[in-house]
């Protein structure tokens, strides 16, 4: 007699639904744990950004003593961002990313703990070591999530890292009102921080290279196609840090706000953007990467173009607006065209961060620049030229096939039980 094997629309109790169901579960915790590690990370970023005036009176440095040490975080980070590639895959991307998000929690101290201006530097450069090497940890657990649920997540991860900001930026803001000592502050948050952090990690996904692949060398140029999307991501960021660094100011000189008013511009700016990360996941499932793009990079281009035309607060405060929701998917989409590209995604992660950090830190000194020899309404008309730009490159964000990959596959990444 012979046996029949049971129907596959008809399972039997256990053999397939339990795994599914366990598969389910894990993506489901491990996204919450990835959101918790990007709001973490922006959370540190911000409470520290928060107490920079503190610091300044703290080691009495001139205006110019300041802005040279604080471009040391961005030598750091683009120093360390190739060596992240190689720490994750040596090390599970989630034991990777559990230390490095303590580290990260830590290094403010250094800073704050520095005696004078040169250990301030070398602290500062240690900051960007830090910055670096978690940001490439995490943007490629972010992606190995993305995969693992098949949906759309780094925008998601990203305005998490805003909202994270935010609030770490309201505590010190709240600690500085209350007098309290940045040191006691800045360690506080840390061993708060670095525990949520550690603990959340627990649930992230023990993603592995793939056995068969190559171990990544230390230090890489990073391939054409991984130029070419940092290319898209630098000029979103271009245009992101523009607005964040310069709203305040323009409002101010050009539309003759209050100071109050001007004030306000940073937080309106950082709020839009965040709250459009954090509602964009699911217009990129429904629509696609390349028109979700598009669509932003047209706002984006109306928003700048307001910006540089108009000298009123409230048009100029709702161009902003416009700049910074248009821009907000960009750079998460950005990470997520690098990751699948090439042999090694934190590789090709690492790549296009170095493009758009370095797009970060040149961002608002071209802006003055340029402001300083014509006016600011030409700097956002530049910016507007960049945003327009974005609209026939989003292709090279979409790659084969714009859907994240099925839920349980990690592309050419391996993952443990």
């Amino acid at each position: 007699m012979t046996q029949t094997s049971p129907s596959p629309a008809c399972p039997p109790a256990g053999s397939a639904a339990a795994p599914d169901a366990a598969r389910v579960a894990e993506a489901g915790r491990a996204r919450i744990a990835a959101c918790l590690i990007f709001a973490v990370h922006g959370a540190i970023g911000g409470g520290f950004a928060s107490r920079l005036p503190w610091l300044r009176e703290h080691l009495d440095l001139s205006a110019g003593q300041l802005g040279f040490a604080l471009a040391a975080p961005a030598v750091g980070a683009s120093l360390a961002m190739p060596l992240a590639a190689s720490l994750v895959h040596r090390h599970s991307g989630r034991t990777a990313l559990r230390w490095l998000i303590v580290v990260w929690c830590a290094v403010p101290l250094l800073a704050v703990f520095a005696p004078g201006l040169p250990w301030l530097c070398a602290a500062l450069l240690v900051f960007g070591v830090g910055a670096g090497m978690s940001d490439v940890a995490m943007n490629t657990q972010g992606l190995v999530v993305e995969q693992r649920v098949g949906r759309s997540t780094l925008p998601l991860l990203h305005g998490m890292w805003s909202a994270g900001a935010l609030v770490g930026a309201g505590l010190g803001a709240a600690a500085a009102f209350a007098g309290l000592d940045a040191r006691i502050h800045l360690a506080a948050l840390a061993v708060l921080f670095a525990a949520a952090g550690w603990q959340a990690g627990r649930n992230l996904l023990d993603a592995r290279p793939a056995a068969d692949a190559k171990a990544p060398p230390r230090f890489v140029l990073p391939s054409r196609a991984v130029l070419a999307i940092g290319a898209v991501g630098f000029c979103a960021v271009f245009a992101e840090g523009a607005g964040a660094n310069w709203s305040a100011v323009h409002l101010e000189q050009v539309a003759h706000a209050s100071p109050g008013v001007a004030a306000l511009a940073f937080t309106g700016f950082t709020a839009t953007m965040t709250l459009a990360r954090l509602l964009s996941g699911p217009v990129v499932d429904r629509f696609g990467v390349i028109r979700t793009v598009r669509a932003g990079a047209v706002l984006a281009t109306i928003g700048a173009t307001v910006v540089a035309a108009t000298h009123s607060a409230l048009p100029a405060a709702l161009g902003f607006a416009l700049l910074g929701v248009g821009v907000s998917a960009v750079l998460p989409l950005t990470f997520a065209a690098a990751g699948r590209t090439g042999e090694d995604p934190s590789r090709s992660i690492a790549g296009v961060a170095t493009v758009t950090y370095t797009s970060g830190l040149i961002a608002p000194a071209i802006v003055g620049t340029i402001a300083d020899h014509t006016s600011l309404g030409t700097s956002f008309a530049l910016v507007a030229v960049l945003t327009a730009t974005l609209i026939p490159t989003a292709r090279l964000l979409g790659g084969p096939s714009e859907a994240p990959k099925a839920p349980g596959r990690a592309g050419r990444w391996a993952l443990r039980r």
